[in-house]
């Protein structure tokens, strides 16, 4: 390995692989190792990595083939996360030039890990099973975002819903107390962060092992942490999502005034074979509080088509569904079958071909549903957060607090910083973004 302790890492997947990433780049950090911008220039290339869409652990292990040539210059290499953890040491057997392989349950142990790899082991594994209760919490954190902060308040899963791998790759729930997550909240306002997302597989199954907070009292507290003027939260699970979550987003304004909820299909009969233990009905509850709201709160969700067994009927109550509660964004995939997961021994009645068409035509509705949507904004002040410059437009790129993407004029010949809050005016709206200028 080099003697200066370098050390490259990608990150595939959700923002909570990334924040992942922000933590073992700080205990890498920490342990004496430098971060490069190439795998030619490290001496331990690692990998985080996520299993949860199509084909994930091909992408990886040909990424891993792409660079194996480096391993002849004494590189090292590690896999790291949900891909790590799905396929423990079989990657060994596929890929032997790799010396270090851990699931995200297991990265407390990462010091450890990176002592006996500097000694020379070639076969290093942290895999947990389900039954872990540790968290993976660290003063180290090395925050990639110049604008907005992330907190893990709960990692793993007990929802097992048959087409998910998450339980399996990440464990079960298990939640961080309430006072360490207020504690971090604040650490991150004095380093000037203004805005925090706080992360899970499950948010809002949110359990203070200390007794003192509900996941709404939390997300409360933190809203009112001195300096934060934005908190976000994500991923929501329906089965958890209780009223006083939308009493708390109308209560305290620093709030953001969004919500992902996923329903993943509109049948019940599909629902039920995907383990989501709800019925369509009883998700419209849900968001009949939300757009009971004092103020309007953003919709946004995820759809599966082409379930196995999902027919022409079922797909037709997805499209109602979409129809009646008219989100701002839909995040849609085909079903795709993930290892290890009860969905596997299904059969899969739909074929590829059709599955295309039933995405298709999904999206070309919700495209219709967000233009409406999007265009009632014209005319209107809001404030946006600056994000950065979008390059193509010649625009400054931000994002409201409901979560939509803003690009507007800016007549200055100095760029606003990320972070900056602005007002400005809607001239125009696409079905995916809002145009408007600086006030």
């Amino acid at each position: 390995m080099a003697t200066d302790k370098t050390f490259y890492l990608e990150t595939f997947g959700c923002q909570m692989n990334a924040h992942d990433s922000e933590k073992v780049i700080g205990t890498l950090r920490q342990q004496g190792y430098r971060q490069v911008e190439s795998e030619e220039d490290a001496g331990l290339i690692l990998y985080n990595t996520c299993s949860i869409r199509d084909k994930a652990e091909q992408k990886v292990f040909h990424r891993l083939n792409d660079y194996k040539r480096l391993h002849k210059e004494g590189k090292r290499f590690g896999v790291l996360g949900c891909v790590a953890q799905q396929e423990g040491e079989k990657i060994f057997e596929r890929a032997p030039y790799v010396s270090l392989v851990s699931g995200s349950a297991s990265y407390r142990k990462l010091p450890e890990m990176l002592m006996r790899l500097e000694a020379g082991e070639n076969r290093i594994t942290g895999l947990d099973d389900r039954q872990t209760d540790e968290t993976f919490e660290t003063e180290f954190t090395a925050r990639q975002n110049p604008y907005r902060g992330y907190i893990t308040i709960i990692e793993g899963c007990d929802k097992f819903c048959s087409f998910c791998i998450v339980p399996y790759t990440r464990g079960k729930e298990r939640s961080r107390t309430s006072s360490s997550v207020l504690n971090e909240a604040r650490r991150i306002a004095e380093f000037g962060y203004t805005e925090i997302q706080l992360l899970g597989q499950n948010v809002n199954s949110y359990r203070d092992p200390e007794g003192k907070c509900s996941f709404a009292q939390l997300l409360a507290a933190v809203g009112q942490v001195p300096g934060i003027r934005r908190v976000r939260f994500t991923t929501s699970h329906p089965r958890d999502f209780t009223r006083d979550i939308v009493d708390a987003i109308d209560q305290v304004p620093t709030l953001c005034d969004h919500v992902h909820l996923p329903v993943q299909s509109g049948s019940a009969r599909v629902l039920q074979k995907m383990a989501r233990q709800y019925t369509p009905g009883w998700y419209l509850e849900k968001i009949a509080w939300i757009k009971a709201a004092k103020r309007p709160i953003s919709l946004s969700t995820d759809i599966i088509v082409g379930f196995p067994g999902e027919t022409a009927d079922d797909f037709i109550q997805t499209m109602d569904l979409l129809a009646e509660v008219q989100y701002d964004c839909v995040f849609a995939f085909k079903y795709s079958a993930r290892p290890n997961t009860p969905a596997l021994t299904m059969i899969d009645t739909v074929p590829d071909e059709e599955k295309n068409r039933r995405l298709q035509a999904l999206l070309d509705r919700q495209r219709e549903i967000q233009r409406v949507n999007y265009s009632r904004h014209i005319g209107q002040v809001i404030e946006v957060m600056v994000e950065g410059a979008n390059s193509a437009k010649g625009q400054i790129a931000g994002r409201s607090s409901q979560n939509k993407p803003v690009n507007f004029n800016w007549p200055q010949p100095i760029a606003p910083a990320p972070g900056a809050y602005l007002q400005v005016k809607i001239t125009n709206a696409y079905p995916n973004s809002l145009v408007g200028e600086a006030v």
